[in-house]
């Protein structure tokens, strides 16, 4: 049939065949079909391979196949990645989508980081960090043997763990080698600090003392409770150093000097915790920069604001219940915008600038009533008698435990306490890793809990 026929002929048979319904079109591709050779089949294969297997990926703008991409789960896009060549690159390069589900996952994302490639190593990493905590495959113990009796008092800075004991000495111990860096003579120790030079040390015998690390003399010596110094902090800056004891009252001290500024009253309870940090926030009490003092006893938080003047009053006094039916955990968290502290309700969170409580956590599994160790942006650190627990506070649900043994009980909260508390805020890869949880045990040893390197 000559050309100009043939498309004649094309045109009159398309139209007809246009005119039909649907299945009188299908009978008719049936009886085509029946009639074609080998070359036609072949032919129809090609054309039905490239019209009915689209890449959409490959033919969406590249904007619009990121947000596709978006709505997938980690494992799709895993599994995505394996299509082919094509769709493999365009993942690959979707830096959004994998910082998306690292940070789901609970890490640190670095913003300034745009290599897709970093973050999808770094999901993998996330994924399998994860995984071990709820496996409990997360952590490893260790040991730190020396005192010859009961350990009351421990604090954590830098790598570095000090103890305080009944044995009438203060150790410092390397927790990476567990091997003891200094180890001085002391009175008995209900509470401790250190830094580079100095340990402090509060003392069920009413008084507060300060040591020099390398030599083991005693600098200073505060008197002045009439009860045992349950709890100490202070700050070089100010010069002040603040106590809570078992007499009811805080004591505000010149560091330096060893006088007593300010005695502190209102607490009807042991005070078992004090606490000094900048505020990060405004209100109509504090500014960001104005350093505050938070002391706590068994029903009662207080707080005081301190500066260089020698009178202060009390700011604001919080509570979970106000007929005293509900007794506070003696442990308090405070970086300057929230304040956290536990009870058997739930643990609590109350906005500094504004003291109203924002938040009551109640863990949705068993076991309903847990301690506080450490709280952050992404997770909590908590604890029972029995384990450790990792809570996402985002959906409040435990995502990793550890078994404890059975240590030591302490009902002022000082004889246990948390390591490295960055990751709470997000891990990183590089925060997992150190001291997680230290207790004192009955044989008077000291119980670790490590994070185990993520392979």
């Amino acid at each position: 049939m000559e050309k100009a026929a043939f498309e004649r002929w094309l045109e009159s048979v398309s139209t007809s065949f246009l005119a039909l319904s649907d299945q009188q079109r299908n009978q008719s591709l049936d009886h085509l079909i029946s009639l074609s050779g080998a070359a036609q089949l072949r032919h129809l294969s090609n054309g039905l391979e490239a019209l009915l297997k689209r890449d959409f990926l490959r033919l969406l703008p590249l904007e619009l196949a990121f947000y596709l991409l978006r709505w997938l789960d980690p494992q799709t896009l895993l599994t995505c990645c394996l299509v082919c060549k094509q769709w493999n690159k365009v993942i690959n390069t979707c830096t959004e989508v994998w910082q998306s589900v690292c940070r789901d996952l609970g890490w640190r994302i670095d913003e300034t980081i745009q290599d897709a490639g970093h973050w999808k190593v770094v999901y993998l990493k996330a994924k399998l960090r994860m995984k071990q905590l709820n496996e409990e495959d997360a952590f490893e113990t260790s040991s730190l043997i020396g005192h010859s009796a009961r350990v009351y008092a421990l604090y954590y800075r830098d790598g570095l763990l000090c103890t305080g004991s009944d044995d009438l000495s203060a150790k410092l111990w390397d927790v990476r080698t567990g091997q003891c860096v200094y180890g001085i003579q002391t009175h008995t120790c209900a509470t401790v600090k250190f830094d580079e030079q100095k340990l402090v040390t509060g003392s069920f015998d009413n008084t507060i003392a300060c040591w020099e690390w390398s030599t083991g003399a005693k600098i200073q010596q505060f008197r002045g409770h009439t009860g045992a110094v349950f709890s100490i902090d202070y700050n070089d800056e100010l010069d002040t150093l603040v106590s809570g004891s078992a007499d009811f009252t805080v004591k505000v001290w010149s560091l330096s000097a060893g006088t007593c500024v300010n005695t502190l009253t209102g607490h009807t309870e042991w005070v078992t915790k004090v606490h000094l940090q900048k505020s990060q926030v405004e209100s109509m009490m504090h500014s960001p920069g104005d350093y505050i003092l938070l002391s706590v006893d068994k029903y009662e938080i207080k707080v005081w604001p301190i500066g260089c003047e020698i009178n202060c009053k009390c700011l604001k006094t919080l509570s979970v219940s106000e007929d005293r039916s509900v007794c506070l955990q003696p442990r308090l968290q405070f970086d300057g915008r929230y304040i956290v502290c536990c009870s058997d309700l739930g643990i609590y969170q109350w906005d500094f600038a504004s003291f109203d409580v924002i938040r009551v956590i109640k863990p949705q599994q068993e076991p309903s009533s847990l301690s506080l160790l450490g709280f952050g942006d992404i997770f909590a650190l908590l604890f029972d008698n029995h384990h450790l627990y990792v809570m996402d506070v985002r959906t409040e649900v435990i995502v990793g435990r550890w078994p404890l043994p059975a240590y030591r009980k302490s009902k002022r909260g000082s004889s246990f306490l948390p390591g490295v508390t960055s990751w709470l805020n997000g891990l990183d890869g590089k925060n997992d890793s150190g001291l997680v949880f230290a207790t004192s045990m009955p044989d008077h040893s000291i119980h670790l809990v490590l994070w185990r390197e993520n392979g």
